[in-house]
């Protein structure tokens, strides 16, 4: 097993983690995790030692979405290193979808993903400017 670098395989990853964030699909968006995990934001961090807790902290974000009406997301991967054998690093800018077709502007994140036998998870996530 090896980190992966390959962009379908990470575009696989990421329409799979946005398609739970825009359905507030909590156990989907637990399952993208690795534990434990961490978020780091300019004004706070947290970290999450079970599905639960990773869970937990994504209950505040799906009313957001929802009254933001957004239903579907993509992530768009500007750029990808190798950190070592099992880490990758991803810069991802997000774009969404309203349901009324509408492009939204996202955010832009980087990610430290762990390759594991169920392909890639997050271990860390850096709100970016």
């Amino acid at each position: 097993m090896t980190a992966s670098t390959d962009l379908d395989t990470l575009a696989d990853f990421f329409d799979r983690y946005g398609v739970a964030l825009t359905t507030a699909d909590v156990p989907a968006i637990a399952g993208c995790y690795a534990l434990p995990g961490l978020v780091v934001a300019d004004t706070y961090s947290f970290s999450f030692t079970s599905p639960a807790a990773v869970a937990l902290s994504f209950v505040g974000a799906a009313p957001d979405y929802q009254e933001r009406e957004l239903v579907a997301a993509h992530a768009l991967i500007e750029d990808v290193q190798q950190v070592s054998a099992l880490l990758t690093e991803v810069a991802v800018r997000w774009e969404f979808l309203d349901s009324q077709g509408r492009a939204v502007p996202g955010e832009r994140y980087r990610y430290l993903l762990r390759a594991t036998d169920d392909g890639p998870a997050i271990c860390t996530v850096i709100r970016t400017a």
